[in-house]
């Protein structure tokens, strides 16, 4: 019973992973733009697919490198030639655009590569148990975590410690006045946006090694990232983080005791934080005003 708690937990972990990078990326466009990014598990699907595309050609480590580059061009084109024209105006509008792109984005793949699952190919080495004990223990796995650590510190790192990310911040409080200082807030906004679809880029090539190749791989996975931003609350990047981790290893932990609540137990959970705290357990007061 306890590695079968144990396999539950660390999968939860690992799912919980994929949720925390998917819900930075959306926690810096909403902070900044103020854009509700529905169309983020579509950036992700897209990521996942793009790396099965070039994995013949330039290798699974190549494609790890290149397809959330791509993924982030394309969302730069998107944000300069859809979205930017939203900015100022009713956040609602926003919603529905990007609504409707998540469902162009599923259906594209669909059309493209098919609507049938596809495996998605992995070095050999990183698919074998390290342990004999926790079989469930693959070099993978270990290596989406250290990835998702690097990816998450190298944001952090990003925001706290260079002159864009300090900008960025400044933003999230008060964009007028980072616009009077000279600022130009469109490339911000911008670069911004960037930053965020290369998270989902890199979680959806992190997650077809895991889950496989599906049309709806992003769909399943954009609800449970805004749950962690809500859990973890508005306008902090770490409670985003502590969200989605904590969302995963719940969900880990109801699939050994209650198999059929894994996916209602994110949102039982969600409400509970609402009722004691509604702005998230590290949210800032009055940040949803």
């Amino acid at each position: 019973m306890t590695q079968v708690v144990l396999f539950n937990v660390f999968n939860g972990l690992i799912v919980g992973a994929f949720y925390a990078l998917m819900a930075l990326g959306l926690s810096l466009i909403l902070n900044l733009s103020g854009v509700i990014n529905f169309a983020h598990g579509g950036f992700l699907a897209l990521g996942a697919y793009l790396a099965f595309t070039l994995i013949p050609y330039i290798g699974f480590w190549g494609a790890l490198i290149v397809a959330p580059l791509l993924t982030a061009a394309l969302g730069l084109v998107i944000e300069r030639l859809l979205i930017r024209p939203l900015y100022g105006g009713d956040p609602l509008y926003g919603l529905l655009l990007t609504f409707g792109l998540a469902y162009i984005f599923e259906d594209a793949t669909r059309f493209i590569w098919g609507a049938q699952s596809l495996p998605f190919q992995l070095p050999a080495f990183l698919t074998t148990s390290l342990s004999s004990q926790f079989f469930f223990v693959t070099g993978y796995r270990v290596f989406m975590i250290v990835i998702v650590v690097a990816a998450v510190g190298g944001l952090f790192a990003v925001l706290n410690y260079t002159r864009l990310g300090m900008r960025i911040r400044a933003g999230t409080r008060d964009l007028d006045t980072v616009s009077t200082l000279g600022v130009n807030v469109r490339v911000l906004r911008s670069l911004n946006f960037g930053i965020g679809i290369y998270m989902a880029g890199l979680a959806g090539v992190l997650a077809a090694g895991l889950l496989g190749l599906s049309p709806t791989i992003g769909a399943n996975l954009i609800m449970p990232s805004f749950v962690a931003i809500i859990v973890g609350g508005l306008g902090s990047l770490l409670g985003t983080l502590l969200g989605g981790l904590m969302i995963g290893v719940a969900s880990g932990l109801a699939a050994v005791y209650f198999p059929s609540a894994t996916e209602a137990v994110i949102y039982v959970m969600m409400g509970l934080v609402l009722l004691i705290r509604p702005r998230g357990l590290l949210g800032e007061e009055g940040r949803v005003h």
